[in-house]
């Protein structure tokens, strides 16, 4: 399978980059279902909108309560309709959201391989090595971007596809504090130990650079 994934990830998709800064959780929602909806009617091109949120806490359908925040903690915990279960927003995280047209060959499964793959290309050229992994029968999915070196996971993906096309996206740590990942169980994980690029790396590139990089590797570009 990853062979296939491995040959669409060099198809060319070029995408439409729309960039913010600090955008509340709840408004960007509202935009990128008008985004959708504009994809649906085909008068918005493929999109990559880059930015970061707030503190915030998101969970799926199938997040546990017990994998939810402490209330005293004071992070909201906002229902979503992505896929995966429970994630960490905040300042310091570069956000992906991908309105993309799935073509004809190609499920949203097929494009979260590629989302991972891509987000592996990118941290590599910014001297992260990194990989996807296969889920094992019977484990929780596996769904996001790990470290090579450490094991400890940096980018999480959650996604839905409706007429077609995708909507929500991934999270890459690049920075900030990572102790409210330790204030709730993500991605349905107990065990996982969530990372960013800042702990990995000595020297770790500025946030502008890895926002650059991973929008080049997206094939996404400003419109002049």
């Amino acid at each position: 399978m990853l062979g296939d994934v491995s040959e669409r990830i060099v198809r060319t998709r070029r995408l439409a980059l729309i960039q913010d800064d600090l955008v509340d959780y709840e408004k960007a929602m509202e935009r990128m279902t008008e985004l959708v909806d504009a994809r649906q009617r085909d008068d918005q091109p493929d999109t990559l909108w880059l930015l970061s949120h707030p503190q915030v806490f998101t969970v799926g359908k199938r997040t546990s309560a017990e994998h939810l925040p402490d209330p005293s903690y004071g992070i909201p915990v906002i229902p979503t309709g992505r896929g995966g279960q429970l994630t960490y927003h905040g300042p310091g995280q570069l956000v992906g959201y991908l309105i993309v047209k799935l073509r004809a060959d190609e499920g949203v499964v097929d494009y979260v391989r590629e989302v991972e793959l891509r987000l592996v290309e990118a941290l590599e050229k910014l001297g992260l090595p990194a990989e996807r992994r296969e889920t094992p029968e019977g484990s929780e999915l596996l769904t996001g971007v790990w470290t090579r070196r450490t094991g400890r996971k940096i980018a999480s993906i959650g996604m839905r596809v409706s007429q077609g096309v995708t909507s929500h996206g991934f999270a890459v740590n690049v920075e900030g504090d990572l102790n409210p990942w330790h204030y709730a169980v993500p991605c349905g994980m107990p065990e996982v130990d969530m990372t960013s690029v800042a702990r990995e790396l000595a020297e770790p590139p500025a946030f502008e650079r890895v926002s650059r990089v991973v929008g080049e590797t997206f094939e996404a570009s400003s419109a002049s």
